[in-house]
């Protein structure tokens, strides 16, 4: 159960960072669980939005592949536990250095991000 479940969060991941780098609104969006929130700091400034709200920013904003930036985002670790795991990644992108902590719950079979917290690190 384990292999299976690593394996689609991996999934889950992929279509993460496609959907960042991508811009690709859809994509990133059924990653999410539809209540789930953002929460982090850019350089010291607290950021909150809903998933909403984050996709509305996807949506109006050049992606990463648009401005022709060389894909570098990484899975640093996957936690599994049951029906519930945390995954930190590495996201850099439009002159951050992101990181992501992603809680992730299994629904009706399928894994989603419930919470994400970020923060950028010079």
């Amino acid at each position: 159960m384990y292999t299976t479940n690593h394996k689609k969060i991996e999934r889950l991941i992929t279509n993460y960072f496609d959907g960042i780098f991508e811009g690709d609104s859809g994509k990133l969006e059924a990653c999410f669980h539809k209540n789930a929130y953002i929460y982090g700091d850019i350089k010291g400034v607290d950021y909150l939005k809903s998933i909403k709200e984050y996709i509305d920013g996807v949506k109006n904003r050049k992606s990463p592949k648009e401005l022709n930036e060389t894909f570098t985002m990484k899975t640093i670790g996957i936690d599994i536990m049951g029906k519930i795991a945390m995954v930190k990644l590495q996201v850099p992108m439009l002159g951050y250095n992101y990181y992501d902590y992603l809680s992730l719950t299994e629904i009706d079979n399928e894994w989603k991000i419930v919470n994400k917290i970020f923060t950028h690190v010079a």
